[in-house]
């Protein structure tokens, strides 16, 4: 007897993948179920690596990076670069930015009102503006 595809905001896990253009591999269905079981949220790839291996689910380091940029090529993520040595992945795709808590290292959204980005200069020939990503970073006071 197979074992029905989870769920995740109405849609199958397996289903969301060949949307987006991907095989859905058995890896790729455990991590995209770990991803998007939740609702929306921001982790690194260490982060999604720890859950799985704490769900009892083989797979290395290399591919959970790999299937999270993949995910992001195919639009089912947003890469979320902090700093030269860290980034986030997010499964909110709307147009939104963040705050990044230095202390702790937690990611969380910004509503799409409250910040106006404006002045966003022309872009050189031949490219265009993909998307403007602002991230305010906050200290503990």
């Amino acid at each position: 007897m197979r074992k029905k595809a989870r769920e995740t905001n109405g849609q199958s896990v397996v289903m969301r993948l060949r949307q987006a253009g991907l095989r859905p591999t058995r890896q790729r269905n455990e991590l995209a179920d770990l991803l998007f079981r939740d609702g929306n949220r921001h982790l690194t790839a260490e982060t999604l690596h720890a859950e799985a291996v704490n769900r009892g689910i083989r797979v290395s380091l290399a591919t959970v990076y790999n299937t999270l940029h993949q995910f992001t090529h195919a639009g089912l993520l947003r890469q979320v670069m902090v700093d030269a040595t860290r980034s986030y992945f997010d499964t909110n795709t709307v147009e939104h930015h963040h705050y990044y808590y230095e202390d702790d290292g937690m990611l969380a959204d910004i509503p799409g009102t409250d910040i106006d980005v404006g002045n966003v200069p022309d872009a050189p020939e031949g490219t265009k503006v993909s998307r403007v990503d602002v991230v305010v970073r906050l200290k503990r006071s």
